[in-house]
Order: C-alpha cells, then sequence, then structure tokens
C-alpha cells in the first residue's frame, strides 16, 4: 500500500469520525438545556431547602467573589456551609467576616484531617454532607461565581424533572492565550462524544437489558456544580462511596446511577461561571492530577484514544500540505473537509458558550498540547510518580 494510499484511508476515518460527532454535537445543542429556567422566581418561596456546600482550601482568590454573588440570590429559603479545609492561607479569615456580616446565612466550619485512605476534595464534601440539613445539597468549588436565579433554576430542576441529582457545566472563564486554547477542548470533547439526554434517560434504540448493562457509560458530571437531594446523597453513601476518586465528580454519578438513582445535566450559559486556572503552569498541573485517570486507568484506552486524536485534529493539516506538493485531489478535499468540520465545531461552541471564536483555530494546538500532557501522564505512570495538587500528595 502506497504512503498516499494509507494517508487517504487515514483521512475517511477522520472524516466518518467528525460526521459522527456532528451528529451527537447538533443533538447536544438542543438536548444539553440551560440550568436557566424561565419560571424559577416561581419557586422563590420554595419551602423546599437547599444547603449550598463550599469545600474551601486556599480560596483567598476566589472565595470572596463565590461568596458575594451567593447574597445576592433571589430564592429565599436556603443557607450556606463553607468548610475551611485546613488552608495556608486567608480563606479562615475571609468567610469568618462574611459569617459575621451575616450569621443566619453563613456557616463557617473547620476541616477536620483527613484520614489516610480519603482523598481531599470528598473528604471535605463528606463533612459538609454532614453539617448540612438542606433537602437539596448544593456542592460548589470556590472558583465558582453565580448569577442571582442560580438557586432558583436548581430548586426548578428537581420539581420539572424525575431526578434524584443534577449537574452544571459552567460558563467557562478564559483569561490566558493557553486557557483559550485548551479549555474548550474539555467541552469539545464533552459536547461531541456523549448524547446528555442519555444521562437522564436510557437511549430508546437500545434494549433494556443493555441500557441496564450499559448504564454507568452514560454517566457524567461536573463537580463544579452539583445538586442532590440530602435522602438519596445518605442512601447511596455520600462522598464516602467514592472517598479515594481523583475523578470523584464522574465516579459519584456512577454510584448514583448503579443504585437505581436518577439524574440530568445541564448548562449554566447565563447561570454560573468558573475560572478554573489561572495561567498555563497552574492549568497543566491541575489536568496532570487525573488525566489518566479520566480514561479509567486503561493503556489501551488511553493510547486509542492519541492515535484518534492525532488522525482527526492534526493528520488533516499535514495531508493537506502533502496533497499541495503531490497534486494529489482526493486527500486535498479530504483535508480540507475534515479541517472544516473541525471549525464548524469550534464555532458552533464558541458561540454557545460565549468564547472568542478566533481561537477556534487554534483547536491543533489545544489538541498538540494534550498529547503533550499524555505523554508526560503516561510517564508520571511508568515511573510511579505521586501527584501534588494544593500542598497534598494525592
Amino acid at each position: 500500500m502506497t504512503l498516499s494510499t494509507t494517508l487517504l484511508w487515514l483521512l475517511c476515518f477522520a472524516m466518518i469520525y467528525l460526521i459522527f460527532t456532528s451528529f451527537i454535537l447538533i443533538r447536544n445543542r438542543f438536548e444539553l438545556t440551560p440550568i436557566l429556567n424561565e419560571n424559577s422566581d416561581d419557586l422563590n418561596n420554595s419551602k423546599v431547602k437547599i444547603s449550598v456546600c463550599i469545600p474551601a482550601r486556599n480560596e483567598e482568590v476566589n472565595i470572596g467573589r463565590l461568596l458575594d454573588s451567593i447574597v445576592t440570590q433571589k430564592y429565599n429559603h436556603f443557607d450556606v456551609h463553607v468548610l475551611d479545609d485546613q488552608s495556608e492561607d486567608r480563606t479562615f479569615e475571609i468567610v469568618q467576616a462574611y459569617h459575621d456580616q451575616y450569621p443566619d446565612l453563613i456557616h463557617l466550619h473547620r476541616g477536620e484531617k483527613k484520614p489516610s485512605d480519603w482523598l481531599g476534595k470528598p473528604w471535605a464534601c463528606q463533612q459538609l454532607g454532614n453539617y448540612a440539613k438542606g433537602q437539596i445539597l448544593l456542592f460548589l468549588d470556590a472558583d465558582t461565581t453565580l448569577k442571582p436565579n442560580l438557586i432558583s433554576s436548581v430548586s426548578a430542576a428537581f420539581t420539572n424533572y424525575d431526578i434524584q441529582m443534577l449537574t452544571v457545566w459552567p460558563e467557562q472563564i478564559l483569561g490566558t492565550f493557553w486557557e483559550k486554547c485548551v479549555i474548550p477542548l474539555v467541552y469539545y470533547a464533552l459536547v461531541t462524544i456523549l448524547p446528555s439526554i442519555y444521562v437522564y434517560r436510557n437511549p430508546r434504540w437500545m434494549p433494556n437489558w443493555a441500557a441496564l448493562k450499559l448504564r454507568n457509560s452514560f454517566a457524567a458530571a461536573c463537580g463544579q456544580c452539583i445538586a442532590i437531594k440530602n435522602k438519596t446523597y445518605i442512601a447511596m453513601g455520600g462522598h464516602g462511596s467514592v472517598k479515594n476518586r481523583i475523578v470523584e465528580d464522574v465516579e459519584l454519578a456512577r454510584v448514583l446511577k448503579s443504585n437505581g438513582f436518577n439524574m440530568r445535566m445541564f448548562h449554566g450559559v447565563n447561570s454560573i461561571s468558573c475560572r478554573m486556572y489561572l495561567n498555563e503552569k497552574e492549568m497543566f498541573n491541575g489536568f496532570r492530577k487525573n488525566f489518566f485517570t479520566g480514561f479509567n486507568h486503561s493503556l489501551i484506552l488511553f493510547i486509542i484514544a492519541a492515535v484518534i486524536h492525532l488522525i482527526v485534529f492534526i493528520l488533516p493539516y499535514l495531508t493537506l500540505f502533502y496533497s499541495l506538493t503531490t497534486g494529489y485531489g482526493a486527500l486535498f478535499y479530504l483535508s480540507i473537509g475534515s479541517i472544516g468540520l473541525v471549525l464548524l465545531h469550534r464555532l458552533i461552541l464558541a458561540l454557545w458558550f460565549k468564547w472568542n471564536p478566533i481561537y477556534a483555530f487554534t483547536h491543533p494546538l489545544g489538541v498538540l498540547w494534550f498529547q503533550r500532557l499524555g505523554l508526560v501522564s503516561l510517564m508520571d505512570l511508568i515511573l510511579g510518580k505521586k501527584k501534588e495538587w494544593k500542598g497534598r500528595t494525592l
């Protein structure tokens, strides 16, 4: 088989992949609905109490902004629990000032020493779950910011759907160049691979026995914003069921679904935003701590995903140049088609999540950034290197 023929077959695979994921993206654009509910203001006087739970470790930069956005919420029946997880900065003092100003609304707790068989965030969340008494527990990361309708919209979602848990993918605030190149690829993977409606209900085309067996395969969650009924949380063992899991949000969704409960995903444009990382180094270390875990510790799946990304997102640029030098028309058109579809996907995503559309053209840079991250993660695995996050070894 000649080089040109091999490249032609690889590009055919890329086109088939992109056409298939195009259908998933279009479907998600309609079915991954906003958490914002037009009738949520009607629930402002709801008797359903919501306890907002915020784990905070070294969050002096973020925690004030989040609490400012919480005290302006339109919902009337909620309280806030912040757990200072043995911070080494001014987190405790900042939250204490808010507690002094809003003593009936904001409650501050000192985190207990982490048991050796727990990871930090699940342990902090479990303590918060023990303190909170609301009928719904709303777990938020400290780097999120809420619009005034968020809590009322969460209450409305539980009223409108037969669910025991929900998760919201926030509107990501992107500052630096590398944030704008990399962070959108996380959402790109989500909305082009997973039909979000299957997190909520079984695929109608799938036999019941198969749907039951594969139920956990359609579990996904974003730990930046998760709400769960308190009774359900207790029944499934709380965060104790995922106490040693680095990707605790996805694992929590899997435990919930394996226990026969139901959940739904939403997007948070105009309701909740998040600035995940402030620079490239912080972003690299943040993804590095759980990148391999995201592939369920499967080396084969990890390698397959890397190869597919190179074929689909990088190869078309190389074959475009090759086709111009060789005059091979089929390669040229397949290369242009593949690049065009990816750009279309990214432009749809940019308009959806309010990102600068010019960064759709940096998609190959983002893919190569993740390839580098993958190689480093693979070396961490081979060398048995421990990862650290916020001063703790994972």
